[in-house]
């Protein structure tokens, strides 16, 4: 990254206070730094994703990464 620029990257709450009492449950309670990470994520992405199969996922990941470093190189050229 180049000197002076910053990324902006999200901020979440530096102290969490946890007010749920545990009962003798079957049920975990649930961690509240997961629920607040939770509500950054579409799961519905994920849903369609799981919904291929295994190949059909790593051939989208290579794509990806095909794609990633064209930028990458695209941006050391447009640097020069």
């Amino acid at each position: 990254m180049a000197e002076g620029r910053r990324r902006a990257i999200p901020t979440f709450p530096r102290r969490i206070e946890v007010t749920a009492v545990e009962h003798h449950t079957d049920r975990p309670v649930p961690d509240p730094v997961v629920e607040l990470y939770k509500q950054s994520v579409d799961r519905s992405l994920l849903r369609e994703n799981l919904k291929r199969s295994p190949d059909e996922r790593v051939r989208n990941l290579m794509a990806l990464q095909r794609m990633a470093e064209e930028l990458r190189r695209a941006g050391r050229e447009a640097r020069r």
